[in-house]
């Protein structure tokens, strides 16, 4: 009852009646959530363009007396001012953004600091608007997730609901950021929560939608990529876009060796960790300069910041040497930047480097055997998907993303195949992701920690025993050791006439007293050996909490009661009880 005060207290009267409508509270709170993530998108999309403008339109003006070679400090200024704004303001908002999502679902209940957003906005657009080779669905993911979060804190919610909130956000920043709904919500739940079912599915699918409708809005319904219109020309095909799955999943594992190695390299050297991703902007400033010089680009494409190369790619207008060496200059490029301890994801890095590869491998398939295999387009298209689900495993993920990012449907079967093939081949050959992989370098092994998420998320009362056999403190000693054998249990809760918990009593304390007395009396009651001061346990708990409980007194059992009165007993909770639900939650078959 205090805690219903005291919630009152703290939330205004109008969200309170809405709280008590679980469907209408998450309905609203989804809309809300991916609402803010909506606008969020659209301002990290301005901040983008505003720093490019600073950096190339100002930044060449000042510097116009270098020549071409001004291009070497742009990144090296904006990798300075990224090292200091993380440094100062948030660490977590270092590195790609995703993997500190995750790590707050799993290890801190969904619960991210609220200053994470805004930092991690300012540092990933001057990262971006600088030069620096990483996407925006890592800070965006980060954002929405981080304003889901600090809602779901200050309405003092539960654990479930925040890491729920921090979902929405995740699907919602996808979703405004690359025009998919529903690989939004596949994102989310693929690779952010790490399951497809969860109670609260629908109100991630609600800010999705809701944060697809705020850029629509004021930004228009394109696709991501113009694609040109896909057919298959023989079954044979089949066999070259597995081969290129495999391909996919080889290049993605070097792609996260690369970036892990670069971040071992920045990582030992003993300078000031604000100046480090200033000297990986020195090295990325060097590519950005060799690449204007061979391919004669403007800036939007030395720093991979727009999408017309791979969009010459989809088209198939980049020859076979072009296409290798961008993809080569890209891995190393977002190497340097996400290891230097830049901002930004590596979805978008990803997909440029699938559709280098891909349109390398259909340049080269196309050219031996022009009558059976399709243009080099169509295989840029597929090794997109193909790179990121052997970087991620995600391959739900990558199939409905890519699909909506072209709007071809004809794309699907091929898709699928180098898709899946990819991710087996990758994950056979390492089992950790480039998401993964960070938490592990850090200490945090979340395959470890999601075989305790049941105990987090299940409650005692879904699993208690509710009939549980109890006994009189008046009983004599006599008839509960025969109650005992007869049942098989090892101990009773103990309630009076009026079915007030008195106490416990176990075997224990039967054997207890018969050694003290050598024998039982038929005077002496369960109320005389019974454990009168007994640990209880709550329906609305969650089973780690009890867990706890049970392991510092060591005891079978735990008595439930109601919160509002702890006297009255409602049911039993056991450890088989709570083996049993352990094994259910992991799709396991009890065993006695």
């Amino acid at each position: 009852m205090d805690t219903d005060k005291s919630q009152r207290a703290r939330i205004p009267n109008i969200l309170y009646r809405i709280r008590s409508n679980e469907m209408v509270f998450g309905v609203v709170l989804g809309i809300t959530v991916g609402v803010i993530s909506g606008f969020g998108a659209i301002v990290f999309r301005w901040l983008i363009s505003t720093f490019q403008s600073i950096f190339f339109g100002g930044g060449a003006n000042y510097l116009g007396f270098l020549g071409q070679y001004y291009i070497i400090l742009l990144p090296a200024v904006g990798g300075l001012l990224v090292g200091l704004l993380i440094h100062f303001g948030a660490r977590e908002a270092k590195g790609h953004g995703v993997p500190e999502v995750m790590e707050a679902v799993v290890v801190k209940g969904g619960r991210i600091r609220s200053r994470v957003a805004a930092i991690k906005s300012l540092a990933s657009s001057i990262c971006i608007g600088s030069g620096g080779s990483v996407g925006r669905e890592g800070p965006i993911v980060q954002i929405g997730a981080s304003a889901g979060s600090t809602i779901g804190q200050w309405l003092h919610l539960s654990d479930e609901w925040v890491k729920t909130l921090v979902a929405c956000g995740a699907a919602g920043g996808i979703s405004a950021t690359f025009n998919t709904p529903i690989g939004g919500v596949f994102f989310a739940m693929e690779i952010i929560l790490g399951r497809f079912i969860t109670p609260k599915l629908g109100f991630v699918v609600i800010s999705s939608v809701a944060a697809n409708f705020i850029t629509h809005m004021f930004l228009g319904d394109q696709p991501s990529f113009s694609v040109v219109p896909y057919s298959m020309v023989s079954y044979w095909e089949i066999i070259t876009y597995a081969i290129l799955g495999i391909l996919s999943a080889l290049v993605a594992l070097f792609f996260i060796r690369s970036l892990y190695k670069c971040e071992d390299i920045f990582n030992s050297l003993h300078i000031p960790e604000y100046l480090k991703p200033a000297i990986g902007g020195i090295g990325i400033g060097l590519i950005g300069l060799y690449s204007y010089d061979l391919f004669g680009v403007g800036y939007g494409d030395v720093y991979w910041v727009s999408h017309m190369s791979a969009n010459q790619a989809l088209a198939g207008e980049i020859v076979l040497q072009s296409l290798i060496i961008l993809l080569i200059l890209k891995i190393i490029a977002t190497s340097l930047t996400i290891g230097s301890g830049g901002s930004g994801g590596i979805f978008a890095p990803s997909l440029f480097i699938g559709v280098m590869l891909g349109g390398a491998f259909g340049t080269l398939a196309h050219n031996l055997f022009p009558s059976l295999i399709a243009s080099s387009g169509a295989y840029a298209l597929v090794g997109m998907a193909a790179v990121f689900a052997g970087a991620a495993r995600a391959p739900i993920t990558s199939i409905i993303m890519l699909f909506e990012m072209t709007g071809d449907y004809k794309i699907i079967l091929p898709l699928m195949i180098a898709v899946v093939i990819s991710t087996i081949v990758a994950r056979s050959l390492n089992r950790e992701t480039i998401y993964t992989l960070k938490l592990i370098r850090s200490g945090i092994d979340i395959r470890r920690l999601e075989e305790t998420r049941p105990m987090r998320e299940i409650t005692v009362g879904k699993v208690m025993t509710r009939n549980f056999p109890t006994v009189l403190p008046t009983m004599p000693i006599g008839e509960l050791v025969t109650k005992l054998r007869r049942t098989g249990h090892h101990g009773f809760p103990v309630v009076d006439n009026d079915g007030n918990l008195f106490g416990c009593v176990s075997i224990s304390d039967v054997e207890a007293a018969m050694t003290m007395s050598k024998g039982y009396s038929k005077s002496v009651t369960v109320g005389d050996i019974a454990t009168k001061s007994v640990i209880v346990a709550y329906s609305d708990e969650y089973l780690h909490e009890v867990l706890v409980k049970l392991g510092a007194r060591d005891v079978g059992r735990i008595p439930v009661v109601d919160r509002s009165n702890p006297k009255h007993l409602i049911g039993v909770l056991r450890r088989h009880d709570i083996v049993h639900a352990y094994t259910k939650a992991m799709g396991r078959k009890p065993r006695r």
